[in-house]
């Protein structure tokens, strides 16, 4: 069949829609005809090539849709399922057994590497292949060729306009905090950048009884934004003073229990460490550029005793989390959709511009 794709034809350039041919979906694939994509700083990232994959490429990894037809193999979802789009997995190496996928030894291949384990792509222009699977879904397409290890079904009644973040933003960042951290009720934790990733982990703090939840950015707005509206009990402008003096001052000079750095900037890592209390965690969430290195603190901190953990789409197992997350925005107690804006398909540019410059959270683009 033939569909509409969003197409990177080159470094960080311009999307091109262009009419794709479409493969049937093979051994374990879905097609899925997409209602809606978030857009994420991860295509960015990709785009950019700050992480290369193949390009022309179709990029988009927080779909949600409509399963329209069904691969040999298939028995997980049928043809009419309301699917929520999510990360790649093998499912058979050791640490998807273990049930942590986000570490799954195919990880690279399968999400980033733009071809199926044969090596084949889904969409070709003409005699040109074109890099699929992103993220086993390739979702800034009209339809897509997607991995069922992906899929996570819903109830038909959702809206699904609004879920296909839970897929890989809202997912990292509540993951982080619900699934990685696991902070203990009444404790501190300070989010270092306020965006979507970093605002769905102080959506997660209020759900985990944090009693301190400082949001820390550089955009007034969304400092505000999230000490208005999302729950965190201090804002913090690093443009203006010193996170981590004001952190020690907030917190009486002990330091944060928890603190998740979502930005991809080196030196706020160095920051996010530097703020925490004695035994405290670090989560690193944001995706720097291949090679990025942090220098550290290694004297006084021997006395302070504290961890820097690595995370991976919030440490989620999608079929499990993705509906747990739903059930507590269902309840009212994780309001994710403050912070989703949606745009026409078309308007994709226009998406990823005001998301960079900071004028939209969430961009979730409609098909």
């Amino acid at each position: 069949m033939r569909t509409t794709a969003a197409v990177v034809p080159s470094t960080n350039a311009p999307f091109e829609m262009r009419e794709l041919e479409l493969d049937d979906p093979g051994p374990d694939e879905v097609v899925v005809r997409m209602v809606a994509s978030g857009v994420c700083h991860t295509d960015q990232v990709l785009r950019e090539q700050l992480v290369p994959i193949p390009l022309p490429a179709v990029l988009g990894h927080e779909g949600a849709g409509v399963v329209e037809a069904v691969g040999p193999g298939v028995t997980t979802v049928e043809v009419g399922d309301h699917v929520v789009l999510s990360f790649n997995s093998c499912g058979h190496c050791a640490q998807c057994d273990s049930g942590a996928p986000g570490y799954c030894a195919e990880f690279a291949a399968r999400n980033i590497g733009g071809t199926r384990p044969d090596g084949s792509t889904a969409f070709r222009d003409g005699s040109t292949s074109v890099s699929s699977h992103f993220f086993g879904q390739s979702s800034f397409a009209a339809h897509s060729v997607v991995s069922a290890r992906s899929l996570v079904v819903v109830d038909r009644d959702l809206p699904l306009d609004m879920l296909g973040p839970l897929g890989c933003g809202i997912q990292t960042g509540a993951g982080a905090v619900l699934n990685s951290l696991d902070p203990e009720a009444g404790s501190t934790i300070a989010v270092y950048g306020a965006g979507a990733v970093g605002d769905a982990a102080i959506l997660a703090a209020v759900v985990a009884g944090c009693s301190t939840i400082i949001a820390v950015d550089t955009v007034a707005d969304r400092i505000a934004f999230a000490r208005d509206e999302l729950g965190a009990t201090h804002g913090v402008d690093a443009s203006r003073e010193d996170p981590v003096a004001r952190i020690l001052e907030i917190t009486g000079g002990r330091g944060v229990d928890y603190a998740l750095e979502t930005t991809g900037v080196g030196s706020v890592l160095r920051q996010c460490v530097d703020s925490l209390a004695v035994r405290g965690v670090a989560g690193l969430l944001g995706q720097a550029p291949i090679g990025t290195e942090v220098p550290l603190e290694t004297a006084a901190s021997l006395l302070k005793g504290w961890t820097l953990t690595t995370i991976i789409e919030g440490d989620a197992v999608p079929r499990l989390f993705i509906p747990r997350l739903i059930e507590l925005w269902r309840a009212g107690r994780f309001p994710f959709d403050k912070l989703v804006r949606h745009y026409d398909f078309a308007d994709i540019e226009q998406a990823f511009t005001d998301s960079a410059q900071g004028r939209t959270i969430k961009p979730v683009l409609r098909f």
